[in-house]
């Protein structure tokens, strides 16, 4: 049995207890949170045995293998680095720091300690977006030509989860100062990270246009500067040589939380899309081509990130998404805010 600690008991904390529910080698027997008695009422309701107001608390008790990172983006890094130190595995949520300089320590300092290191993209839970890795892996498509890629999501004009101008976990995610780095920095790790892992291919360059669209007179709720970034369209060349067109926005009236991926190859195509819960694929081959015909194609079911990550901690095998892909993401949108402030393209090193 490997025992988790969960640090940090806010809206995705309850993502964690349930994925790891369902893994009969796992069980949470902590929690830590830093608001006072936070961690203490999150850990009766969900029949958690101890809980923590400090992880330096929770590091002496000790009595755990490995944590989730549940905490704020700004200080995963910090509190990683601990639980690191301590020989603790992780499983950090998403972005594992808001630079790239950050999460180049976090990497090389889990792989030099030989912890088991993972991110939680949960869009890898996809089994259309696997199946279509897996595809293009085997040749399916041919030789691999377009990339077109979309996060898009509608609460900054939709209240359907909630009022965008007045609730704090809307209204912090539209402020530099409070920490958010605009909606690339909050779900362009997932669309490039779905791009790429679904075209079994790397981004060589990218160049990159962020916007920031006037929302209320004065961009200013409270303290809340509205000054982060709301869309983003990112034009990019692949390692293949592959085009590739990725956009993320706030601002897509209509959709609530929906990806998609099409794949164009020189003999057929590929297209994944998914809202988080279902997940489709569709393709256009061999015959179909001349056709321009799609059928949908049969997804197998996938293990998730949390099954993935037990199995690792089980077998002493790191799993995917590592930190280390983490962190090329994270390479990748540093240069998007590096081109769109310059205006012009960046390679990727």
């Amino acid at each position: 049995m490997k025992r988790l600690l969960l640090l940090g008991t806010g809206g995705i904390a309850a993502h964690h207890i349930e994925e790891f529910a369902a893994i009969p080698e796992c069980a949470i027997v902590g929690c830590v949170d830093r608001v006072h008695g936070r961690a203490e009422a999150f850990a009766a309701k969900n029949s958690i045995s101890r809980s923590f107001e400090d992880l330096a608390e929770a590091i002496d008790w000790g009595e755990f293998d490995a944590a989730i990172n549940c905490t704020p983006d700004g200080v995963h890094k910090a509190t990683t680095l601990a639980l690191i130190e301590a020989g603790k595995h992780v499983l950090c949520e998403k972005p594992l720091a808001p630079s790239f300089a950050d999460a180049a320590a976090m990497t090389e300092a889990a792989e030099r300690a030989g912890v088991v290191n993972m991110v939680n993209l949960t869009y890898r839970n996809s089994p259309a977006l696997q199946q279509a890795r897996k595809m293009v892996e085997a040749g399916a498509i041919g030789r691999l030509r377009h990339v077109e890629a979309a996060y898009r999501q509608s609460w900054l004009v939709s209240k359907a989860w909630g009022d965008s101008l007045s609730e704090p976990q809307w209204l912090w995610r539209q402020s530099t100062a409070h920490g958010s780095t605009g909606v690339l920095g909050d779900v362009g790790i997932h669309i490039l990270d779905f791009a790429s892992f679904g075209a079994a291919d790397d981004f060589a360059s990218v160049t990159a246009d962020l916007v920031t669209f006037p929302k209320i007179e004065g961009d200013k709720v409270g303290d809340y500067v509205l000054d982060a970034n709301d869309s983003v369209a990112v034009t990019a060349r692949m390692k293949s040589g592959a085009l590739a067109t990725v956009v993320a926005t706030r601002f897509a009236t209509g959709y609530a939380n929906d990806l998609t991926l099409s794949l164009h190859g020189t003999k057929g195509g590929l297209k994944v899309e998914t809202d988080g819960q279902k997940s489709r694929l569709s393709a256009c081959l061999d015959e179909d081509v001349d056709k321009a015909a799609w059928r949908e194609i049969e997804t197998p079911p996938v293990r998730r990130n949390a099954r993935r990550f037990a199995d690792a901690l089980l077998f002493g095998v790191n799993g995917d998404p590592s930190f280390r892909r983490a962190a090329d993401i994270q390479k990748l949108i540093d240069a998007a805010f590096e081109s769109s402030a310059t205006d012009r393209t960046v390679t990727i090193a």
